[in-house]
């Protein structure tokens, strides 16, 4: 996937970018060798917008972190080892998150020791479903401790499964 001659990162690097950003086998559970995936670029050759036939994975941003997807979320969900990356609700959060409506910090239950305000995040109900993704606000010890402001500005929901 990667020409050399024009710099523009292929899967290769992007798994490392994803290495990076999530912790070690993130780029492989992201994007798996036998995994036949669609890269968007932009004119100049930079990945904008990585899809598998069940929907976007991720978005590459022009900071060179990913923006998660859906099926991003899930492919994370099943490669990473819990809790990493992941802020736990019950029940009384779940239809909410999954209409993508944000979770607040006095409805979590537990959240990933290495959060930090900013990092793309899996909202998971308690029971291990993923629910959404979106973008932590804040970091993890925070997100434990208080009682208000917003923990994960939700920016896709997982639809109930039936």
């Amino acid at each position: 996937m990667s020409d050399p001659s024009d710099g523009s990162p292929g899967l290769p690097e992007l798994r490392t970018v994803a290495d990076y950003q999530f912790g070690a086998g993130a780029g492989d559970a992201l994007f798996p060798p036998a995994d036949s995936l669609t890269i968007t670029r932009t004119t100049s050759g930079r990945p904008q917008q990585i899809h598998a036939e069940a929907g976007r994975i991720v978005s590459f941003g022009t900071d060179g972190r990913f923006t998660l997807g859906l099926e991003g979320g899930r492919r994370l969900h099943a490669g990473l080892s819990t809790p990493a990356y992941r802020v736990v609700v019950d029940d009384e959060s779940e239809p909410f998150v999954r209409d993508e409506k944000n979770v607040f910090a006095k409805f979590v239950h537990e959240a990933g020791a290495e959060i930090r305000p900013g990092d793309e995040v899996l909202v998971i109900h308690e029971r291990g479903e993923l629910l959404a993704v979106g973008t932590a606000q804040l970091a993890a010890d925070a997100i434990l401790d208080f009682e208000t402001g917003m923990a994960v500005n939700v920016r896709e929901g997982a639809p109930a499964e039936s």
